[in-house]
């Protein structure tokens, strides 16, 4: 059974005014008042005052400030609210008929890798989209695990999903750990905070020392057996460039790439059987 972290461990309350998440998401990003305010072209006092309520920023340096502070999409139409502003950004599904480009894209990217796996994830890891490749690596997972909405992360470190199969699996997760850490930390995104916190109460062996990697590696790899063969894959991410809509904005398209012949040659195989 999965073990779910409870809500009041990673939830914390919000600011009231603007200025608190404009302070909050500052000092997240490890910037001194005259930092932000120089990036920004203000003066420090005009910050601190709008920092502490003394001042209400205007719509413009709401925008000016949240993207100096690279805050996500989602956050900054929340801190336009609170400056008492609609928001800015429209969060429409990919099944909107505005974001039906975006969506063939997304199919498009999908399609075009076969016959290796990719798939689309949302800002919380659960599964938007895949392509043909993938359900042939997730034979004889319990259908439980794979039912909506389906976490890749979850999947990847249950012990009735991807880690009884996957032959590194402490180098692997530690890899997965870290990247999911750093979402964290950018995001301040509490959903996210609590799935850390699950992961790592997942009995993943600990990783050894860490060595030199080979002279032939380029990526830490995926590696999964699948009958008798242990497939290898490298992977890349892939997102919008200069989303305005929330949605392609949180979008992320996972690609794996045959890491060896062996795995390359399989691939085709299981394309080619379907």
């Amino acid at each position: 059974m999965t073990t779910h972290v409870a809500p009041s461990k990673t939830t914390v309350a919000r600011p009231v005014h603007v200025g608190e998440y404009l302070r909050e998401w500052r000092q997240r990003r490890r910037l001194s008042q005259l930092d932000l305010a120089s990036e920004a072209e203000i003066s420090a006092r005009h910050l601190s005052f709008m920092e502490t309520g003394r001042a209400t920023p205007s719509r413009d340096m709401v925008l000016r400030l949240t993207e100096r502070l690279d805050v996500p999409l989602r956050e900054r139409n929340v801190m336009l609210v609170a400056a008492g502003f609609a928001p800015a950004y429209p969060l429409r599904s990919l099944d909107d008929p505005a974001l039906q480009a975006a969506r063939q894209a997304v199919n498009l990217v999908l399609k075009a890798h076969e016959p290796n796996p990719a798939l689309a994830v949302d800002r919380h890891w659960n599964l938007v989209t895949a392509n043909r490749m993938v359900k042939p690596l997730l034979e004889g997972v319990p259908q439980r695990l794979l039912a909506s909405p389906l976490n890749v992360l979850r999947l990847s470190f249950h012990p009735e999903g991807l880690a009884p199969r996957t032959v590194n699996l402490a180098e692997w997760c530690a890899h997965l750990l870290e990247r999911l850490q750093r979402q964290c930390e950018s995001s301040a995104d509490p959903v996210l905070v609590a799935l850390y916190d699950e992961l790592k109460g997942y009995p993943i062996p600990a990783r050894r020392t860490p060595h030199a990697p080979a002279v032939d590696s380029v990526a830490v790899p995926f590696r999964m057996r699948l009958g008798d063969d242990v497939l290898s894959f490298f992977s890349t991410t892939m997102v919008f460039g200069t989303p305005i809509d929330i949605t392609l904005s949180e979008l992320a398209i996972e690609t794996f790439f045959p890491a060896d012949e062996a795995t390359a040659v399989r691939m085709r195989e299981i394309a080619a059987a379907m």
